[in-house]
């Protein structure tokens, strides 16, 4: 499996055990309970594998919790009805222009 792939896999795991541990409710719900453990566990793993496939390790940090980030913001939109306003918009795009510049960075040289 291709280190990119993988590293989609760690962000799926990230994002599965985060929005699970809302759900949880303190840890009080056996099955979100378990989702976080399977979560982060998938996460942790995969993304301890990506920084054996060449992939620097801030770049594949960055990666990793920009879009982490991004996408649990995203659900808790849609799925938890939270707010969102324009500098909570503009802070995630800055968040990702980072992560693109860093890539930009690592293949300039």
């Amino acid at each position: 499996m291709g280190a990119y792939l993988l590293l989609a896999v760690a962000i799926c795991g990230e994002v599965l055990g985060t929005t699970s541990l809302k759900l949880s409710e303190n840890f009080s719900k056996l099955w979100p309970t378990v989702f976080v453990i399977v979560g982060y566990g998938i996460a942790f793993t995969t993304l301890a594998r990506v920084l054996t496939m060449g992939i620097p390790m801030g770049v594949a940090y960055a990666i990793w919790a920009a879009a982490g980030v991004a996408l649990v913001a995203i659900i808790g939109v849609v799925f938890f009805g939270e707010g969102i306003n324009l500098a909570m918009i503009a802070g995630l795009v800055l968040v990702i222009a980072g992560v693109v510049l860093l890539e930009m960075g690592r293949t300039a040289h």
